[in-house]
C-alpha cells in the first residue's frame, strides 16, 4: 500500500491540518486571553508540534517514493527561507518558551 493511501495517516493529516486552522483562529485573540487562557493555548500548540513532529518522521522513515518526494520538497521550501525542517521545530519551541516567559511579566 501507498503511504498516502494509509487510512492512518489520511486522518492524521486532516487532524493536523483541521487543529492547526482551529488553533490559529483561536490565536489570532492571543492577546485577549487571560493567563490560564494563554497556557492552554501554548500547550495545545506544544501537543500539535509533537503531533506533526511524529507525522514528518513517518514521512522521513517511509520507503513510500511520494513520501520520500514530501519530505524534500519541505526541505527545498524551507530552505528558501534559510532553514532546515530541524531548525523550524526549534524556532517554534524557541516562541513557545518565549510566550511562556512573557505569563510571568
Amino acid at each position: 500500500m501507498a503511504f498516502f493511501e494509509s487510512e492512518i495517516v489520511q486522518e492524521e493529516a486532516k487532524r493536523l491540518f483541521t487543529d492547526y486552522q482551529q488553533l490559529m483562529k483561536l490565536g489570532s485573540d492571543y492577546g485577549k486571553f487571560d493567563r490560564e487562557g494563554k497556557k492552554m493555548f501554548i500547550s495545545t500548540m506544544e501537543s500539535l508540534m509533537e503531533r506533526y513532529k511524529v507525522f514528518m518522521k513517518r514521512f522521513e522513515l517511509s520507503e513510500d517514493f511520494q513520501a520520500k518526494m514530501t519530505v524534500e520538497q519541505l526541505k527545498t521550501q524551507l530552505n528558501q527561507f534559510g532553514i532546515t525542517p530541524d531548525q523550524m521545530f526549534q524556532q517554534m519551541n524557541m516562541t513557545l518558551e518565549r510566550m511562556k516567559s512573557q505569563l510571568d511579566d
